[in-house]
């Protein structure tokens, strides 16, 4: 319980910036913190990362001050404490629909009474072996961890009032790409009818006092969407980098 700082940021309404990577080398996790972000989503749901990866990864999270999140792949609870035990604050989870897949995950990320988390002397409580007591641990993984569902479906856009309802859901994040297929739209996005079905899913999870978050591909974007009540706001590494090379790159003669 390491790195709070996100969740600090969320509780006084500040935009916290960040990054999704399917990447497994912790010097990244490294240079992203020294250059500032708030928070790096170790994405095991698209790369082929390892528990023992991402605990080295989670370690070099800590070292510079950026806050370890995971997606994991499915609502398996087993799994979901393997990452939650190596350090991350946060899970996001794809593919939830309803009410019932948001209260399973609750159940996954919290401690009793609120949820089924196995205890034990694990990295993420000190092994057991730091100043903060097992009752003291417990009552702060139960105040820090986030927990993220995705909405990734016109489906889910139509039952987030109840999904909002969930006790123990802190917010979603939109991913655009999958809403975009799930609407019929192979090429991405950026079309009229997705972009109002990403503002009125930001409008919902606002009313209900619940955390929105979304991809933002560029500074203009992200600006507007965190006036709109985003606040947490996604790129990639590869994003970054395909900026940052274009940005360099642009005054190049073929």
């Amino acid at each position: 319980m390491l790195n709070k700082a996100v969740k600090k940021r969320l509780a006084s309404n500040l935009t916290c910036y960040g990054v999704i990577s399917p990447t497994t080398d912790p010097t990244v996790c490294e240079y992203l913190g020294w250059m500032g972000l708030d928070f790096y989503i170790i994405d095991s749901e698209h790369g082929a990362i390892t528990l023992t990866e991402a605990t080295h990864m989670i370690r070099a999270m800590e070292s510079t001050g950026i806050t370890p999140l995971a997606r994991v792949r499915s609502l398996d609870e087993k799994l979901i404490l393997q990452y939650l035990d190596a350090g991350v604050m946060g899970i996001m989870m794809p593919g939830t629909e309803t009410a019932e897949d948001c209260a399973q995950l609750v159940k996954a990320i919290k401690y009793y009474p609120a949820g089924n988390r196995g205890l034990g002397p694990v990295r993420a409580a000190d092994y057991m072996a730091g100043k903060l007591s097992q009752q003291e641990y417990i009552t702060t993984a139960k105040a820090e961890t986030l927990v993220l569902p995705m909405v990734e479906s016109v489906k889910a856009v139509e039952q987030l009032e109840s999904m909002c309802a969930v006790e123990g859901v802190d917010g979603f994040i939109i991913g655009p790409r999958d809403l975009a297929l799930s609407m019929g739209f192979t090429d991405g996005p950026n079309h009229p009818e997705v972009k109002a079905l990403i503002d009125q899913a930001i409008q919902i999870m606002v009313k209900h006092g619940k955390i929105p978050g979304t991809v933002a591909a560029n500074a203009d974007q992200a600006r507007d969407l965190s006036a709109k009540g985003v606040r947490l706001l996604l790129n990639s590494v590869q994003g970054l980098l395909a900026t940052g090379v274009a940005a360099f790159t642009k005054e190049r003669v073929s």
